[in-house]
């Protein structure tokens, strides 16, 4: 569905993270089947005199977007709901922002701008109709690799929240900095390990903490920027680039992977898992949440 929200709350977590909770009226028709656990959700950011797109129909809104003056759209970016709280009316979206270092794309500005009363535009589910958006589905709780940048963390943190109590596996989150670290309560049985990058590059510390938690030895591949795939999103059901999905035995058969950040850092960790170490496509889903250099469309 389609709605205009306004802030209820907005917190500086840390220096990278902004946490807003989005209320309307009409989120009491909020809905998913089962767990949330990262579902995403289209934010529609008001445009630079301040304005929201009009004239959205709920059905075309994309297309009725499109159509529209450049000038008169806003912008449209991508998250994952952290959090539901409240019911009915009082239904609550929570979305943690990542806050760039200048310059700021428009949701990292409206991050820093906001305060109760700043309106957005959502897109997100309503009960009773399919809207997909939601990834993680492993076929076994008993072995669970999580793994992302800080694009990812809202999505980790709220998986990891909703697992049942035995849920095995680890996650490990890479933030810019140690003053990032969020605290984060799920299974006695999923370890989370924080790599806080500092001034290393993007994607290197969660790589050599992946490859070397699988029994592997793999420095961080050199990625042609040809090499990165646009969209690049891979799932047990999906995948972008056409690959047919084989179910072969191997000595990590019992694992499933979720994988997410910068899309150069998860193209080449995915070319160590499933090339090198022969992780079966079938059990794994790497995505690309966003593009370093490269400002993303949605």
């Amino acid at each position: 569905m389609l709605i205009e929200v306004t802030a209820t709350a907005v917190h500086r977590l840390s220096p990278s993270f902004v946490r807003v909770e989005l209320g309307a009226a009409g989120l009491a028709d909020f809905g998913v089947e089962g767990p949330t656990y990262d579902q995403r959700i289209k934010l529609i950011f008001p445009n630079e005199a301040g304005e929201l797109p009009q004239g959205l129909g709920e059905a075309t809104w994309w297309q009725d977007y499109l159509a529209l003056p450049e000038d008169e759209r806003g912008s449209i970016r991508t998250y994952t709901i952290r959090e539901v709280l409240g019911t009915g009316a009082d239904t609550r979206l929570v979305v943690d922002i990542v806050v760039h270092p200048a310059p700021h794309g428009p949701g990292s500005s409206w991050a820093l701008a906001a305060e109760v009363g700043s309106r957005l535009l959502v897109v997100c589910p309503r009960k009773g109709e399919y809207m997909g958006g939601i990834e993680f589905a492993p076929d076994s709780l008993e072995r669970l690799l999580l793994v992302g940048d800080e694009s990812a963390l809202p999505a980790i943190a709220a998986i990891v929240e909703q697992l049942p109590v035995h849920a095995r596996g680890t996650a490990f989150v890479e933030v810019p900095r140690a003053d990032d670290v969020q605290q984060i309560s799920g299974p006695d049985g999923v370890e989370i390990v924080w790599l806080p990058r500092d001034e290393a590059p993007v994607g290197q510390r969660m790589h050599e903490a992946t490859v070397a938690h699988l029994g592997a030895v793999a420095a961080l591949p050199s990625v042609a920027d040809d090499e990165v795939e646009v969209g690049l999103w891979e799932t047990p059901e999906y995948s972008s680039s056409g690959e047919e999905i084989a179910d072969l035995p191997h000595e990590h058969s019992a694992l499933y992977a979720w994988i997410a950040g910068e899309s150069k850092a998860v193209t080449g960790l995915r070319r160590v898992l499933v090339k090198d170490i022969g992780l079966d496509r079938s059990q794994v889903a790497f995505m690309g949440y966003w593009r370093e250099g490269v400002a993303m469309r949605a």
